[in-house]
């Protein structure tokens, strides 16, 4: 298996999902199997994006979203690294990301998203 992380990301030009989502979601799986070891220094977003033929916006959102899930953490410039640990395999954690990414595409502002999360989890 190779030890550079832009040769185990492969994604699908023909899927219906958006490329930011499967670069995303590859990224994750492979952090979260070990594949992606903790602490691996994925490439720079332009780098990336060259690599899998996107554009820059593509990747640098998929980071973002990896980050707020906390696949990933951004040391400046430094890079972007794998997180240690379970972080990255916290089914929780990925669940509150689906959430944000939901409420954000239909345009829920952040305030008003945590109040509705707070109000489910009162009423449970």
């Amino acid at each position: 298996m190779s030890s550079d992380p832009e040769d185990l990301i492969d994604l699908d030009p023909d899927s219906s999902e958006p490329p930011f989502e499967q670069l995303r979601a590859r990224v994750t799986e492979l952090a979260r199997t070990g594949a992606l070891a903790p602490h691996t220094r994925l490439p720079a977003v332009r780098r990336l994006a060259g690599d899998l033929n996107l554009a820059p916006g593509t990747v640098a959102r998929a980071y973002r979203e990896l980050e707020a899930a906390g696949v990933v953490e951004t040391r400046g410039r430094l890079g972007t690294f794998v997180v240690g640990g379970d972080t990255a395999a916290d089914p929780a954690r990925e669940l509150a990301a689906e959430y944000a990414r939901a409420v954000t595409a239909l345009g829920v502002s952040r305030d008003r998203a945590l109040d509705l999360a707070r109000a489910a989890l009162a009423d449970i």
